[in-house]
């Protein structure tokens, strides 16, 4: 056996020698053999291997295992390898190392023994691992890791998908009717912002809560909504603030939009007033088929002097109030969706106090309303459900009769049929329509019929365009005598057109109309509102607004038309 001893640059070139033995041992044919003179410095005989003369390769870098297995105590290795022309072993092969001086070469012996030592097999055993094929994963890794996620629970508005079977929407509550209430219902809506500027809201445990405050100055032309000629214009001064907040949980939900606000007049003292309004909604998820779903609402407005319910001047514009809950609960039975909730509302009208000093008591208009909803939907695809429902409700007053001497409690039943739909992403809604029917207790009073229909739809014209439809009919309740209610309509159009990303577009319509059963009394109203949002930053945005109403009335003295302008700071912190 031959041996060899490493040279002093093993350490430093050990990844360069593997490597060509290596290519060595895999590329047997490709250099010729060449041998180092017998009587060259280089060459040495090794008497002690038991074999022929060897010539010893420097610089080589190979280990010592690779060559012969031979290792001086010293741990180094002798850097000698036998040449082809002294080897006599049948089988052995001499190549020339590339990269070495001229005439060095080592022989490869192909004998194949128990203890075979040959460099083949021990380049088989102690080489590095196959590099692996295809791309690095750096690239992709990274991108992923490096890339900003968005986070859902920073959506600056409160949004309630329509899915499956909604909770229902009844407006206006218990029988409440106020034109200045349904002129106003486009002016207080949230709109859509830019991620960028949407305000990122306030960590509180398990809640995010976006709080706003709104203060506005501008001039209003008819502040009472009365006849124009006894209109007396002031200046206008508006505060309004909101309350939105949302859940992070990860099954159930809460959330809510609260509103309120108020108007002062400081040249009109007996005009300024309050209004609001609110929803927070509670889905609990029992099961994968069972939800339970509570809803709270609530509406603050003002009678105005001229409405035919009053008919009386006033010194100052009584509250009317609203308020109620919903308790439910959804089923589903695969595609099938069947749902029963309960309702109940309270309306509460404040006294009015006339010109003269004198008290007009209104306690006879409260009432309270219960109501109990089926409502069955079946999932024809995941775009389209079609639903039935049904609405049984009765109103109950605190006085067993009004001012007038009539008994007003009446029990209604009310029959739909309609959709909730999302035809394609850009066109979401749910639109039904039916028939009502009202009997009343009072025999004066004579039983209504009267359609029904509710919609609401949003269409995404196109990335900066969006548009907004409501509609909703109702029979509201009155103290006109004879009368046995009203048949209320209202319909809002609203387009918002982002001109950049922090500069909105906001313009709205709005149409009432107002059927007194059995006299000859009709109200027809429009409203329009324009609107400028203009966000410096996530928190501070201007808001610039125009809105014009009018009202026609049958009655005479109750007609009326406004123009407010108002211009304001928006805060969200």
């Amino acid at each position: 056996m031959t041996r060899a001893a490493p040279n002093a640059g093993w350490s430093s070139r050990s990844l360069a020698g593997l490597a060509v033995a290596t290519v060595l041992a895999v590329s047997p044919g490709e250099a010729s053999a060449q041998t180092l003179p017998s009587g060259s410095p280089d060459a040495q005989a090794d008497a002690g291997s038991g074999g022929s003369s060897g010539a010893t390769l420097r610089g080589s870098g190979l280990p010592s295992g690779i060559i012969s297995g031979s290792q001086d105590p010293s741990g180094s290795m002798s850097g000698r390898a036998t040449t082809g022309e002294a080897s006599g072993s049948p089988g052995s092969a001499t190549r020339s190392l590339p990269g070495s001086r001229s005439g060095s070469a080592i022989a490869f012996s192909g004998s194949g023994g128990a203890n075979n030592r040959a460099p083949t097999n021990l380049l088989r055993l102690r080489a590095a691992p196959p590099r692996r094929f295809g791309s690095a994963v750096v690239r992709p890794t990274r991108a992923v890791t490096q890339t900003n996620s968005y986070d859902l629970r920073l959506t600056p508005v409160v949004r309630n998908p329509v899915v499956g079977v909604p909770l229902p929407t009844v407006l206006p509550l218990s029988g409440v009717q106020t034109s200045s209430f349904l002129l106003g219902t486009a002016l207080r809506r949230p709109i859509t912002i830019d991620e960028a500027y949407a305000p990122l809201g306030i960590k509180l445990g398990t809640f995010t809560i976006f709080p706003a405050l709104q203060q506005s100055v501008g001039y209003d032309t008819n502040p009472d909504q009365i006849t124009n000629r006894l209109a007396k214009p002031s200046l206008a001064l508006r505060t309004d603030g909101e309350v939105t907040f949302r859940s992070d949980w990860s099954s159930s939900e809460l959330t809510g939009d609260l509103r309120g606000g108020y108007l002062d007049y400081p040249d009109n003292p007996g005009a300024s007033r309050p209004n609001g309004s609110g929803t927070t909604r509670l889905r609990i998820d029992a099961n994968r088929d069972t939800r339970i779903d509570v809803e709270g609402r609530f509406v603050i407005d003002t009678q105005r002097a001229g409405t035919p319910d009053l008919a009386a001047g006033v010194a100052s514009r009584p509250l009317v109030s609203s308020y109620g809950t919903t308790l439910g609960v959804t089923e589903r039975f695969n595609r099938m969706q069947i749902s029963v909730r309960g309702l109940v509302d309270r309306s509460e009208f404040e006294d009015a106090q006339l010109s003269d000093g004198t008290i007009l008591r209104q306690s006879d208009r409260n009432l309270n309303q219960y109501g109990l909803q089926l409502r069955a939907g079946y999932e024809i695809s995941p775009v389209i459900t079609p639903f039935v429902d049904v609405l049984a409700d009765t109103r109950v007053y605190d006085l067993r009769v009004d001012s007038t001497g009539i008994r007003r409690d009446s029990d209604g039943l009310t029959l739909s049929g309609g959709a909730s739909f999302a035809l394609t992403r850009f066109v979401t809604g749910e639109i039904s329509a039916g028939l009502q029917h009202r009997t009343y207790t009072d025999p004066s009073l004579r039983d209504l019929t009267a359609p029904v229909v509710s919609a609401a739809l949003i269409w995404t014209a196109s990335p900066l365009t969006t548009v907004r439809f409501n509609a909703v009919t109702g029979v509201t309740e009155t103290t006109v005598p004879g009368s046995s209610g009203v048949l209320t309509q209202t319909a809002t159009l609203e387009v918002q057109h982002d001109l950049l990303r922090n500069l909105s577009l906001i313009g709205g319509v709005t149409l009432i109309s107002n059927d007194y059963d059995r006299v000859n009394i009709t109200e027809r109203g429009f409203a329009a509102t324009a609107r400028l949002d203009y966000r410096f930053n996530r928190w501070l945005a201007l808001r610039g607004s125009y809105i014009y109403q009018r009202l026609d009335s049958s009655v005479a003295g109750s007609s009326f038309s406004a123009n407010t302008f108002l211009l304001g700071m928006r805060i969200n912190p």
